[in-house]
């Protein structure tokens, strides 16, 4: 680990033991009336592309709620306006620079557009965010929700500890609390809300790529860090695939780091463009990537998705829904992976 990690590691180490304690989730007790929710603030402070594309969940959970809602975004970096471009009810989105000190006035500004806003419910997604929960207790609300677990509603759930679906348990448990009806339906998928114009732009753009008389099968070999298989694993898994699947084109998709693990032997698509790849992967048949953004991103458009994990959490944040499953890179072999293959595939 070099030295600027040690010190980012040390940082939010110290944040987290500075604000865990700040704030306690708590309602207006003032009416006996149920609450009528109409503005809501969502605290995600991150710039991350899997990350931010990890709380479209939530946010289809409260539209379905709260159908005349407004939805405000209090996020890191650019991205999220791209990425919620086409949730109606998603009105302001609050974008703190990636490098605040470096943009001072920005930074400051940003906090305190938030406090001009009055809300009627603020959420913290995420419990051990430390920006997340201080956004939480700043922010102009009688009604704020700091993400704490209810342990006793998430051991009742099915795969509670991934990350896209216990903001949302622990939100169900907290509602109740305002008067609510229980809610036990199915967490929603991640979705990044393709318009059918986009679909179809992907299409071509595949079309242009590989013979359109086949199917596709579509890679991403680079993830950021220890999630990065080697070269010569990914070498290896590209020979399987090309023997096992004569009758499907591969394809690449590349990072924006424009680098691969498998050198270039396959066709590539290249674009910083998340909306574009995200439409490119709509048309293909089944994505395997690593533990990544873009493997989240694949998950966003409904293809089912092979994750290859060897470091993160399989509970916490493997694909789910769309026949898409995560698989330990670290005790399977390339005879089982294919099996998973051949089982979603033809499925």
């Amino acid at each position: 680990m070099n030295f600027s990690k040690k010190i980012n590691q040390l940082r939010r180490s110290l944040m987290h033991l500075i604000t865990k304690k700040i704030g306690n989730s708590y309602i207006d007790r003032g009416s006996n009336t149920k609450l009528e929710i109409k503005r809501i603030l969502i605290c995600r402070p991150n710039q991350r592309l899997g990350n931010l594309l990890l709380i479209t969940p939530l946010v289809q959970e409260l539209i379905t709620t709260f159908p005349e809602c407004k939805i405000d975004l209090f996020v890191k970096g650019f991205l999220a306006p791209t990425l919620f471009e086409n949730y109606k009810n998603v009105n302001l989105i609050f974008q703190l620079p990636k490098r605040p000190f470096k943009n001072l006035i920005k930074y400051i500004q940003v906090w305190l557009s938030i406090k001009k806003q009055k809300y009627d419910i603020v959420i913290n997604v995420e419990e051990n965010s430390s920006s997340g929960r201080i956004a939480t207790q700043f922010s102009n609300s009688k009604n704020k929700f700091f993400g704490d677990a209810n342990k006793v509603i998430q051991l009742k759930q099915e795969n509670d500890e991934h990350i896209a679906k216990y903001p949302v348990y622990n939100f169900r448990s907290y509602l109740t609390q305002l008067g609510f009806e229980k809610n036990d339906s199915p967490i929603a998928s991640l979705n990044l809300k393709l318009s059918s114009f986009e679909i179809a732009e992907g299409k071509k753009i595949l079309n242009s790529l590989v013979s359109k008389e086949k199917k596709t099968i579509c890679l991403f070999t680079f993830a950021t860090g220890d999630k990065c298989n080697s070269g010569l694993w990914w070498g290896n898994f590209y020979d399987r695939l090309k023997t096992e699947y004569p009758n499907y084109n591969i394809i690449e998709v590349l990072p924006i780091e424009n680098v691969s693990q498998i050198a270039f032997k396959a066709p590539t698509f290249y674009s910083k463009d998340v909306r574009q790849i995200g439409s490119l992967i709509a048309n293909t048949q089944l994505f395997i990537g690593a533990d990544s953004g873009i493997m989240h991103l694949s998950s966003s458009v409904f293809t089912p998705t092979i994750g290859l994990f060897s470091v993160s959490d399989l509970k916490k944040y493997s694909p789910y829904n769309n026949r898409s499953i995560g698989i330990n890179t670290n005790n399977s072999n390339n005879d089982e992976i294919i099996k998973v293959l051949n089982s979603v595939l033809i499925s």
